[in-house]
């Protein structure tokens, strides 16, 4: 597992996932996953972006506040990633995953 210049593991241990999970699901109350990606279609530079659904996959409405400050946090949490593709966090399990479910929306 690679390592940051502070030595710190790039992928975040277990405890840390959870906890971030845990404060997200306080934050955005029915949310199971959390779309992040640096590509808002409002905007025309990298920018945060999410997609929040709840276990029926019904996308949840946040403000513009909290949308970003959830994708910040994911970001944060996971610094090596590649942001340019949209990751899907998984509340339950406090997993990340690499969605191409917008790419196939795009396609259409």
């Amino acid at each position: 597992m690679p390592a940051m210049p502070s030595g710190i593991l790039a992928c975040p241990d277990t405890s840390r996932r959870h906890r971030l999970a845990a404060q997200l699901a306080d934050m955005i109350p029915g949310a199971a996953t959390i779309r992040v990606s640096l590509t808002d279609p409002a905007q025309v530079w990298p920018h945060p972006h999410t997609i929040v659904q709840d276990e029926a996959g019904r996308s949840m409405e946040l403000g513009r506040t909290t949308s970003r400050v959830a994708a910040r946090w994911i970001l944060r949490v996971w610094p090596d990633e590649d942001w340019t593709r949209p990751h899907t966090f998984r509340l339950a399990d406090a997993t990340l995953t690499w969605s191409d479910s917008i790419a196939a929306e795009r396609g259409r």
